[in-house]
């Protein structure tokens, strides 16, 4: 408690707290709706398994509305990746340098769960586990990694997209927008591979109003260029321009999803044609203008009241170790299950019945005392991490002025060589950690594989996050 008081009191006058504590919202939102919709059955093989509870639950299906929180943490990405990409660049540093900067907070936590995954399945297949159950145990776990998968595949375009928003504002969005229906005209009428871009293109539009939101905070509010209605760098704050985002991504919603042909759920519901988030949909993405709306008209009320000490230090302590809490809400819900099953007082409840519904609060108080268990194991590597993330200055991050100059052009060759390929190699770190983060998410959930997770995605996610622990070490910056 010392510790947060005592950052809480060096918190800068001028930060957004209202962003901090939007993301820690989104994130316990999304864990207490999975463990909510959790419905646990014995299958076939008499094991316990699960399934969703929504179809059964029709009427519940507007309530995702408010409950499908995801856009809401691109959008603080948006705003924190603006922030910090501004504070990178003021101290002299370089894209390069901020996207090392960036993929320690998110891969040292993830990092944990994949190795603990990992050594966990090769024990439980050493000691005679079926294999096909521990993979899809693991399969079971490691279902946040795909949404980690789609922002750490917006992180590494950030620098660029926000050259692109300096440059044209809010058309941006709009144009990533328009890209989105037009992949899901791909969806109803085919090909629907025209479609599989979404899975990028949604998010990043998302991601770059966050963009627009930081500017609006800093005052960079000068016209992009001709037509600044419609290139503006700033998002619209007043409370009109909320009540207007409220009404009129609504007004698309039930458009889309009453005579439309889109789901009115905004989570996936199995055997729906569709799915509104995966990849996200036009009517998703207006689902986020309504909720961008709501969030702008409680802006100036949650600033007052996070300025207040002990509001602040709740959500600078839900911050410190809120990704471990979203990697491992998962696998709270396998132990607690498995610890019932074997003491025999497993409940199974159908989904929807009064019993399933009295068994909500003791099953989300148990799975939260698990959970907290396992973040005060686990949390501390991201807590740590958030304290020292302050990028290293490598040779190539700025310019120096008080060196002699290279007595041969060869040095500065060699200096420029290295830093394309330093760059080269952080995007290509990332770009094998996302692979192996969807190519786990789509592989067979009864794979016999003997870590758990497949192997190609296991080496890959190695490569990936090991060659940019290396490279924030600062391996090779003096060779």
């Amino acid at each position: 408690m010392r510790r947060l008081a005592r950052l809480a009191a060096r918190t800068p006058a001028d930060r957004e707290r209202y962003l901090d504590l939007l993301r820690a919202l989104a994130i316990v939102l999304v864990v207490f709706g999975h463990w909510m919709i959790a419905t646990i059955y014995y299958g076939p093989h008499g094991r316990p398994d699960g399934h969703s509870a929504l179809p059964a639950m029709p009427w519940a299906y507007p309530l995702t509305w408010l409950v499908q929180v995801m856009p809401v943490f691109f959008l603080v990405g948006g705003y924190a990746n603006a922030a910090s990409l501004a504070s990178q660049r003021a101290r002299g540093g370089d894209a390069t340098g901020w996207l090392l900067g960036r993929s320690a907070r998110l891969l040292r936590p993830t990092t944990a769960l994949v190795l603990v995954l990992a050594g966990s399945a090769l024990i439980a297949r050493l000691v005679g586990a079926e294999p096909g159950q521990v993979r899809t145990v693991i399969w079971f776990a490691t279902v946040p990694l795909w949404f980690l998968a789609a922002y750490l595949a917006v992180v590494p375009l950030a620098p660029v997209m926000y050259a692109l928003h300096r440059r044209f504002g809010l058309a941006v969005p709009a144009a990533l927008a328009l890209l989105v229906a037009l992949g899901d005209l791909g969806r109803a009428f085919g090909p629907t591979e025209l479609a599989l871009p979404n899975y990028l293109l949604g998010w990043l539009a998302i991601h770059q109003v966050g963009f627009a939101w930081y500017d609006a905070r800093r005052g960079n509010c000068h016209p992009a260029g001709g037509f600044a209605w419609v290139r503006t760098r700033c998002l619209p704050m007043s409370r009109r321009a909320a009540l207007l985002m409220i009404a009129g991504g609504l007004a698309v919603a039930v458009l889309l999803t009453g005579p439309g042909p889109y789901p009115v759920s905004m989570i996936n519901v199995p055997g729906e044609r569709l799915d509104n988030a995966a990849p996200p949909s036009v009517v998703l993405l207006s689902v986020t203008t309504a909720q961008l709306g709501l969030i702008l008209l409680l802006r100036e009320r949650a600033e007052r009241w996070l300025h207040r000490s002990r509001p602040w230090q709740a959500v600078i302590g839900v911050n410190s170790v809120v990704l471990t809490v979203f990697l491992w809400h998962l696998s709270a819900v396998i132990l607690l299950v498995g610890a019932l099953d074997k003491l025999g007082v497993l409940p199974t409840p159908e989904a929807g019945t009064g019993a399933w519904f009295a068994w909500r609060l003791p099953w989300l108080l148990m799975l939260s005392a698990v959970l907290a268990v396992l973040v005060t194991i686990f949390g501390p590597i991201e807590a740590r991490t958030g304290r020292s993330t302050t990028t290293r200055h490598h040779p190539t991050d700025h310019p120096t002025t008080d060196r002699q100059p290279e007595p041969r052009e060869s040095g500065a060759g060699r200096s420029r060589r290295w830093a394309v390929a330093r760059g080269a190699t952080v995007v290509a770190g990332y770009a094998a950690v996302v692979y192996a983060m969807a190519a786990n998410s789509v592989a067979a959930k009864t794979a016999p594989d003997p870590f758990g997770l497949p192997v190609a995605a296991l080496v890959a996610y190695l490569v990936g996050a090991g060659a940019l622990r290396l490279l924030r070490s600062g391996w090779g910056s003096r060779g």
